[in-house]
């Protein structure tokens, strides 16, 4: 659970904070209200999109500087601080309280509250109102709401400083010290204010600047001096050790994801016992901690809503409870335009004689059962207590293994820390010996832990790890005997033919120029010295600590902005989100000289597009995204044994596909080469010669696939034979030359390393001088 905080917010919302200065497109207040609605937002629950940012144990209120109206607090208590003592009355009566709304008490922040506050935050027609009136009025209601207990205090003034500040050093110094007595911090943040620090300055700021206007009740009789401000401003939370700031940083840094903190809860508390201290005095128990070392953080849910139709009383509070399931009840969600959606579930069984030929039946008639085969078996709930493992909370350690004998894919969670009990001095001094036992050994530990009594064992490797100010266990979750599968993938350094021939040269195998292509090309794109520290000197580009998650935090902005702006398109995403989705210009501008060496070696060429494969009849070759075999998918389970001549080229894929030997595929072949011998035997002139070099092309395909080239070269050599020799329906010369320039002559050692078949005979069988 979170630390609980109260934060209290000091707008100034002045005449003054309507002008549009420094180039910028929208008013001083426009600007500053971007910083407050983030920070708002930041620790608002905003019910009606069904999120809780950041934490619900933080509370915040709104003051309004500078405003039209004469309203102080509703309700405000005595203090021993304030410039007379007195009640509410009098301090409304007094001139320097004046201007100085509350335009929210400190209070949990929903999505209506939200809505609320911004009609009210506007730019008044008034210069007049003290800031440090404002102060302690924030302090006032922090010390109402918080009392004496433990909270973290904050007040944040916002402000471009030019309204008037009284002058009382008293006041100020009483401020300081109850700021510091009570542990507040003081945050003021002031439009285009100077900061060296950030390297902002105001040019030709007006040492006399005084604010425009009519002489009227609320223009300032006397000269604002807004350099004077600043500097009482800074003076001020210097005493009081607090931050002052331009408001230009304080904008930029909202991209920057603020990070959440939890308190870690324990997940085992108890003994760490090696032997069983049950039958031997040398077994050892220490008592132990386990907590959370690192975990998962996920996006904000979301949640299915439907449009209210009943009208909404705007007076009506809500409330909502949240489920364990992450839903959110609403029972008087009266105040939320939507409401939430309610799920039902009903149960159907097969009954003839029923309506439809089912029927509704209840959840409690329904009964468990476990699949057996193809049938379900049924276990009641009294035989179904015996499976269940009885187990007793314990962590044991049940074996030692070497560093080396360990494989980090092992690992199946992220990690957890195990620390003696805080108070037991004893405990401490034990698991440091087991330790530093653990690392000068250089070994892990094996443990069974059962976090409570009847849960599941798991399996722990426990890892040492000293620090500089602590010292612990580190654990990961290892698998059981059955979570391990094993899965066989062909070697990446060699190819293994069908007929178990091992080929160290291949086409699929990468060549030793493409291998140091590659490595001339991974060592030119490296990140770990392209950055810039402080200095100057090369560091890592991508440090881990600034890289966030862009799902989690585009999430969070994109739904703290909807829930100030409803209608205002969402901004696009923060420039530290998207900084490393690219490489660096300047090493992908170094890097290309590499990179076209490494294309080359590698012989990269451009790949059609669909649309052109269409029209050049290749689209069939594509394979699909899913990567499966949709071929296999739609064919028959019985494996071919014949292929027609009316079917041929999906009868012999399949054919082939379906077979695991080497004799299946040549029968395959042999029975597909007889159907193109027929079609060319039985064409009436030309008219089947299309369809024959289609299944030619197919056959020679398919067995490249395969690494067979002997099979198609074989077919080939003899389909010459028989047609020179006319041996196929008479003189089918013509067909010859068709086979020809279809290009389907020999599969040679260039389109097949493992073919016998050199280029210059390849060449050679297009020669028809022995005829």
């Amino acid at each position: 659970m979170a630390d609980k905080e109260a934060t209290v917010y000091i707008v100034d919302v002045g005449a003054s904070m309507g002008e549009h200065r420094n180039g910028r497109d929208q008013s001083d207040l426009d600007f500053a209200m971007t910083y407050v609605w983030d920070k708002i937002t930041s620790t608002a629950c905003i019910l009606t999109f069904h999120v809780a940012l950041e934490r619900k144990t933080a509370v915040l209120g709104v003051i309004g500087l500078r405003t039209d109206g004469k309203d102080t607090l509703n309700a405000m208590s005595t203090s021993s601080f304030t410039k007379k003592e007195g009640t509410v009355n009098e301090l409304q009566g007094e001139e320097s309280f004046d201007n100085i709304s509350v335009l929210q008490e400190i209070s949990s922040t929903f999505l209506p509250e939200l809505k609320q506050l911004r009609r009210k935050v506007e730019v008044s027609k008034t210069f007049n109102g003290d800031a440090i009136s404002a102060i302690i009025i924030a302090i006032q209601m922090i010390t109402k709401h918080c009392k004496k207990l433990k909270w973290k205090r904050k007040i944040v003034l916002v402000t471009d400083g030019r309204g008037a500040l009284e002058d009382d050093p008293d006041s100020v110094s009483e401020i300081t010290k109850k700021i510091t007595e009570d542990a507040m911090e003081l945050v003021i943040i002031g439009v285009d204010f100077d900061d060296a620090e950030y390297g902002f300055k105001e040019e030709d700021k007006d040492p006399q600047k005084v604010n425009d206007g009519d002489s009227g009740p609320d223009f300032v009789a006397n000269n604002v001096l807004q350099a004077k401000n600043e500097q009482t401003f800074k003076t001020l939370v210097d005493q009081c050790d607090g931050v002052f700031g331009t408001l230009q940083q304080a904008v930029e840094e909202l991209g920057i994801p603020r990070l959440k903190t939890t308190r870690p809860v324990p997940s085992y508390k108890g003994p760490l016992s090696l032997g069983d201290a049950n039958e031997y005095d040398s077994a050892v128990c220490i008592d132990v901690e386990r907590y959370p070392r690192t975990a998962i953080r996920r996006p904000l849910p979301a949640s299915q809503y439907v449009q209210r139709l009943d009208p909404i009383d705007s007076n009506t509070q809500s409330t909502a409870t949240v489920l364990p399931d992450g839903d959110i009840d609403m029972p008087d969600a009266a105040t939320n335009d939507l409401t939430n959606v309610k799920n039902s579930r009903t149960y159907q069984v097969l009954d003839e004689e029923a309506p439809g030929g089912k029927r509704d039946v209840s959840r409690d008639d329904l009964a468990k059962g476990y699949e057996y085969g193809r049938t379900a078996v049924h276990i009641n709930e009294t035989d179904e207590n015996v499976t269940k493992l009885e187990t007793q909370a314990a962590l044991e350690i049940i074996g030692f293994i070497p560093w080396a004998n360990y494989e980090r894919y092992m690992s199946m969670t992220v990690s957890n820390a195990i620390i003696a009990q805080k108070t037991n001095s004893k405990a401490i001094m034990a698991l440091s010996s087991v330790i530093h036992a653990l690392f000068e050994l250089e070994s892990y530990a094996i443990a069974r832990l059962v976090p409570k009594s009847d849960k599941s064992p798991v399996i722990l490797l426990l890892a040492p790890s000293i620090e500089v100010d602590y010292e612990c266990l580190l654990d990961v979750q290892i698998p059981f005997a059955e979570d391990v599968r094993s899965y066989k993938f062909p070697p990446l350094d060699r190819v293994v033919t069908i007929s178990g021939k091992v080929i160290k040269e291949h086409r699929n195998l990468p060549s030793d120029s493409l291998t140091s292509a590659m490595s001339d090309y991974v060592d030119r794109m490296d990140l770990s010295t392209f950055g810039k520290d402080n200095e100057g000197n090369p560091s890592e580009y991508m440090p881990m600590y600034d890289t966030f998650s862009p799902v989690l935090h585009r999430i969070d902005q994109a739904v703290r902005w909807r829930a100030v702006n409803p209608t205002e398109p969402i901004p696009p995403p923060y420039e530290i989100l998207t900084r490393y989705s690219q490489p660096p210009k300047d090493l992908v501008a170094q890097s290309k000289r590499r990179l076209e060496k490494l294309m080359a070696a590698a012989d990269v060429k451009k790949g059609m597009s669909p649309h052109l494969c269409v029209f050049r009849g290749a689209l069939a070759h594509i394979k699909p995204l899913s990567g499966l075999d949709v071929e296999a998918l739609l064919g028959s389970d019985k494996k071919k044994t014949k292929i027609s001549a009316q079917n041929a080229i999906p009868e012999f894929r399949q054919m082939v596909n379906t077979t695991d030997s080497i004799d299946g595929i040549r029968e395959a072949a042999q029975q597909l080469g007889t159907v193109i011998e027929a079609r060319i035997t039985d064409s009436f002139g030309d008219i089947a010669y299309a369809r024959a070099l289609e299944e030619i092309g197919v056959m020679r395909e398919e067995l490249i696939e395969l690494e067979e080239p002997d099979m198609y070269n074989g077919f080939a050599k003899a389909l010459k034979e028989k047609l020179l020799a006319e041996k196929l329906g008479g003189n089918r010369k013509d067909f010859w030359w068709e086979f020809r320039k279809s290009k389907l002559g020999l599969i040679d050692q260039r389109t097949l390393e493992t073919s016998t078949v050199t280029e210059d005979d390849a060449k050679a069988f297009w020669s028809l001088k022995e005829y």
